[in-house]
């Protein structure tokens, strides 16, 4: 394969682990507050936000201003924004902030006022992704989530009357015991909501999560495959009937509202990363910071040029051939096939045109003279398939 020009990171994800309770399908490394906030000098909350500015203050400023900036969790909304501030100023501080910086932040119904809307805006913050994934408080509460539908209205309400207009609104198919009747009312009520932005995944089960050990994929009460692919189907079908583009797998947006975070990763380009458990991409490798606190204050501690982390994974040439085309072909748009060849080589794009033809068959993948595009929605919806064929061969 050829040589690979890294390119210089100008986004950067900022981990927030703070959550009232453990939401049932998550795997996600965080810290369970309950309802309260210590103000005492022991705050969880004021400790961990030291460690994150040291962790922001020690790192490599590899040289451009950064254009994005994604507040996860964990839930972000759950911080004072005076510790956002704080996190904010100091990034600016080390990296500089560029024009039309999209500044992105995770919120949870239920956890927010609208003065602290008021006050995000203040900090610059102009984009909102609001954890909704579903309008039925069975379901809600079949999920470990905190919040009820009476709290996703009285955020709607709040977002009204700030103006706060470029959000997100987050929902999950496959949950146990929902029905397609379910999913086609939670997504109703999101179009009537008028989003700029709709994100719909679909329940993964990880291991680790209370939902992992409880449930096995396929059986019930989970939904069979068939009505998990009929979900999906719904969901393309009702979101871009409602004038929302499908640009990604699981992404949905009026023009000019697309996500430019997310796409840094499905672009497979480089970025920062702070915090517990984050994971940055720099020049080709991955730097994962540990999972628990204590360790990553330790980690922390230790810091002296992030180019030298401890806990780092090198991309080879094939990591990234392989990591490109699982990233890229989420996207609507795919991949070109002059970028792919100018990057790995004539060969073997043209080994990976030969292997994915038989899919252009059936209806999976659209192949032209520039690009490889999975067909929406039913390429997407088997793009596993496609991708285990392009691993087993190329791995």
């Amino acid at each position: 394969m050829m040589s690979m020009f890294w390119q210089i990171p100008d986004s950067a994800y900022v981990h927030i682990p703070f959550c009232r309770r453990r939401c049932f399908y998550c795997d996600f490394p965080i810290t369970v507050i309950g309802n309260r906030i210590d103000p005492s000098s022991h705050n969880p909350i004021a400790i961990y936000v030291d460690w994150l500015i040291q962790e922001i203050e020690f790192s490599l400023n590899l040289g451009k201003s950064l254009k994005t900036i994604f507040f996860g969790g964990g839930t972000p909304s759950l911080l004072p924004t005076k510790y956002l501030d704080k996190i904010l100023q100091a990034l600016n501080h080390k990296f500089g902030f560029a024009l039309n910086l999209e500044i992105s932040l995770e919120i949870d119904p239920g956890t927010f006022t609208a003065e602290n809307l008021r006050e995000y805006q203040k900090l610059g913050i102009n984009r909102l992704s609001l954890g909704v994934q579903a309008f039925q408080d069975e379901l809600l509460t079949q999920c470990g989530r905190f919040h009820t539908v009476k709290d996703i209205w009285q955020s709607v309400k709040f977002l009204e009357q700030v103006g706060f207009d470029n959000f997100s609104l987050d929902l999950i198919s496959g949950l146990p015991d929902q029905s397609l009747e379910q999913w086609n009312n939670s997504l109703s009520q999101a179009i009537s909501i008028k989003p700029k932005h709709i994100s719909s995944y679909d329940l993964v089960l990880e291991s680790s999560t209370a939902f992992g050990k409880k449930y096995k994929a396929g059986n019930l009460p989970l939904p069979s495959d068939e009505n998990s692919a009929d979900m999906y189907r719904l969901a393309q079908r009702q979101l871009t009937q409602a004038g929302y583009g499908h640009y990604e797998i699981s992404n949905y947006a009026q023009d000019g509202y697309q996500c430019r975070h997310n796409r840094v990763y499905w672009e497979n380009l480089s970025y920062y990363a702070f915090g517990v458990g984050a994971a940055s991409y720099i020049e080709g490798t991955r730097y994962v910071r540990p999972r628990n606190s204590k360790q990553y204050f330790e980690y922390v501690k230790g810091l002296d040029n992030p180019i030298k982390e401890k806990i780092s994974s090198q991309n080879t040439q094939q990591d990234f051939f392989l990591e490109t085309l699982m990233l890229g072909l989420r996207l609507v748009e795919g991949l070109r096939i002059e970028y792919l060849k100018e990057n790995f080589g004539e060969d073997i794009v043209n080994s990976l045109i030969s292997l994915i033809k038989p899919y252009q068959a059936q209806g999976w993948v659209n192949l032209t003279q520039k690009r490889i595009i999975l067909s929406d929605p039913e390429g997407f919806l088997f793009s596993n398939v496609v991708l285990t064929k392009i691993f087993q061969e190329f791995s």
